[in-house]
């Protein structure tokens, strides 16, 4: 995201001195990892938290102080919270993640968020990333569709890195086993 996150800091600097077609391009640049984690989050009513999510990084950007990447982190920390708040009000509490593991394997040599996701498409993917226990999907929310470093991704969750490190892999390793289960199936 190296390069992204340059031309991210420089248009949110840029928006932070009143320039709206630099705010759009932050937007643009955001929203798609974003709306994919609120997806994750809330489901079909992502469009709506995500606008809401919006709303309130427009109003707050002057506040804001980082760079590209720190941008996307805080972006997420916000529409996690628009996020918990619309789930509280629809009044349906988040999945509790099951008892796990406690030794992890360790990880293979393929690229498992990689390969599932260019094998399905985005909906099927979240749909998938949405059978995982909560703080997994989370996890792997943050790491690979919003693109967050470790210690990023922990910021947002209010989590150590090392406990969204162990998510995250568990997640991607459920996601593995749902796909095999889904093609020996199909």
């Amino acid at each position: 995201m190296g390069a992204h996150d340059t031309e991210l800091g420089a248009a949110v600097e840029r928006a932070q001195q009143g320039d709206e077609d630099a705010f759009a391009v932050a937007y643009r640049l955001v929203q798609p990892g974003l709306i994919g984690y609120v997806r994750g989050l809330v489901g079909d009513e992502a469009e709506d938290v995500a606008a809401d999510a919006w709303l309130e990084i427009a109003r707050d950007l002057g506040r804001f102080r980082g760079d590209g990447a720190g941008f996307r982190g805080w972006t997420a920390t916000i529409a996690r919270h628009r996020a918990l708040d619309h789930l509280r009000r629809q009044k349906r509490r988040p999945r509790t993640s099951l008892l796990e593991q406690d030794v992890l394997d360790l990880p293979g040599g393929q690229d498992t968020a990689a390969a599932a996701l260019e094998t399905l498409s985005t909906e099927r993917a979240l749909a998938l990333i949405g059978r995982l226990p909560r703080e997994q999907a989370e996890a792997v929310l943050l790491r690979v569709v919003v693109g967050l470093d470790g210690p990023a991704s922990a910021r947002v969750l209010g989590k150590r890195p090392g406990a969204v490190r162990t998510a995250a892999h568990r997640g991607l390793k459920g996601l593995a086993e749902l796909l095999a289960r889904a093609y020996a199936e199909g």
